[in-house]
């Protein structure tokens, strides 16, 4: 049993030699221990290859300034591990984890001498926040963000209120499928019977996998484009303006802080979702909570703009879907300022497309590696590149340092790639400019 924050973390983080094992019996092994503290709890399941976070945000600032208390499990983390686990925003506390840890470590002691194995990282942290929203701190409502994939996340034995299903791009390629269908396939594995679910999804292939598992549940289905759109849309200096409609309601002139514009996507999502909350399961959300909560969100590392001067801005974009909607806002914002990027990513990823689409905006395109298990190597990110401006440097704190030299009035320094890398990078770049 654990003492200290330290231990219990090393102890949950020790687990990553696990890997990945997807099935969700081991999750009803521990459930059942536990009393199943998952049904205890009001929730919204949140899938998809992009945007779950920003959606959790949204919505969670909308709930919140209707004056409700809502919980969250989110992943990966950006600054410190506790924010996976949130109550209004606020990180659990060192002690609660401890607590929690204690809880479930008997639990993965008991289950390492099952056939069923010893449960995975994710799957510990994801029973430690069922536990902690289920009987230690419950919760008016409750977000879950799936962690990979959704038919056999650890996530997906809850029975939710409602779903939402974000986006599709081709991530994980190894594990969900090569194709938009197979990977919707996945996607659409936490449609549950009688469940509303709204889907931001664009591709025909993908939405058709989604409208038929939607049919199969007798799942009502609420699609951007048709149950809700979006209209008026212009970009702002820091952040976007557009209007919604639903089929309840029109929402024009709303605001949001996170730039681009496949954020109004997500705020639709999350608009659209406070609607069936207000109707369907008597949530008093107001229009004014709604405009209040989409201008107030805030999440880090989604084109955060971290210094006026020099212009700084980080952005996880983690995937190719990510770094084409970087690439896009680069464009339309700053065509009149030279980009500097910074880029480090993940070696499982489709580095070259990434890249290609970087190379396109960048006038200058640095490379740098960070200590993670899965991390592509600089010189490697390098040799992808084409652009005629590019360099490597392993250190990426001496990197940073040099950029940050470099970026002068006419320049923009961009720091994107895996949310692992931005987590280390930010606090490095603020202590950098002296903030």
């Amino acid at each position: 049993m654990f003492t200290t924050y330290e231990e219990a973390l090393e102890w949950i983080h020790s687990r990553l030699r696990l890997g990945m094992k997807p099935g969700l019996q081991r999750m009803e092994w521990m459930m059942d221990k536990l009393g199943h503290p998952e049904r205890r709890i009001k929730s919204v399941h949140i899938g998809g290859t992009n945007g779950k976070g920003s959606t959790v945000t949204f919505l969670r600032s909308i709930l919140q300034e209707a004056g409700y208390s809502v919980g969250t499990f989110t992943s990966p983390y950006f600054e410190q591990f506790n924010e996976r686990v949130s109550i209004n925003g606020a990180p659990i506390k060192d002690k609660e984890i401890v607590q929690l840890a204690n809880d479930i470590y008997p639990l993965a002691v008991e289950l390492e001498n099952t056939e069923l194995g010893g449960p995975t990282e994710f799957e510990i942290i994801t029973a430690m926040a069922f536990q902690y929203f289920g009987h230690v701190h419950p919760a008016d409502i409750v977000m879950f963000e799936v962690g990979l994939g959704g038919r056999y996340d650890s996530t997906n034995i809850i029975y939710p209120v409602l779903s939402i299903i974000t986006s599709i791009g081709l991530d994980h390629t190894a594990i969900l499928g090569d194709t938009y269908e197979k990977i919707a396939f996945e996607k659409a594995g936490i449609i549950k019977p009688g469940i509303s679910v709204i889907t931001g999804v664009k591709q025909e292939e993908a939405l058709t996998v989604i409208k038929e598992k939607a049919l199969e549940k007798k799942a009502p289905l609420y699609l951007l484009g048709n149950e809700f759109s979006i209209s008026g849309h212009r970009s702002m200096p820091k952040g976007e303006y557009f209007s919604v409609n639903t089929v309840f309601e029109e929402f024009p002139g709303l605001e949001i802080g996170m730039a681009g514009k496949h954020q109004t996507e997500n705020a639709s999502l999350a608009v659209m979702a406070a609607e069936l909350l207000n109707i369907y399961y008597s949530f008093l959300i107001e229009d004014e909570h709604i405009r209040a909560g989409l201008k107030n969100a805030y999440w880090p590392g989604r084109f955060e703009i971290i210094s006026d001067d020099p212009l700084v801005i980080i952005d996880g974009a983690h995937n190719e879907e990510g770094i084409i909607a970087l690439t896009a806002e680069l464009a339309a914002r700053f065509h009149d300022k030279r980009i500097n990027l910074v880029f480090a990513a993940l070696s499982d990823k489709k580095l070259d497309k990434m890249i290609d689409n970087l190379d396109s905006v960048a006038d200058k395109i640095a490379f740098t590696e960070f200590n993670f298990p899965r991390a592509a190597r600089a010189e490697e990110l390098y040799e992808i590149s084409t652009n005629k401006n590019k360099h490597f440097h392993k250190d990426w704190k001496q990197l940073l340092e040099n950029e940050l030299k470099e970026t002068e009035k006419d320049s923009i320094l961009v720091v994107t790639g895996s949310l692992y890398f931005l987590s280390e990078a930010k606090p490095n770049l603020l202590k950098l400019l002296g903030k």
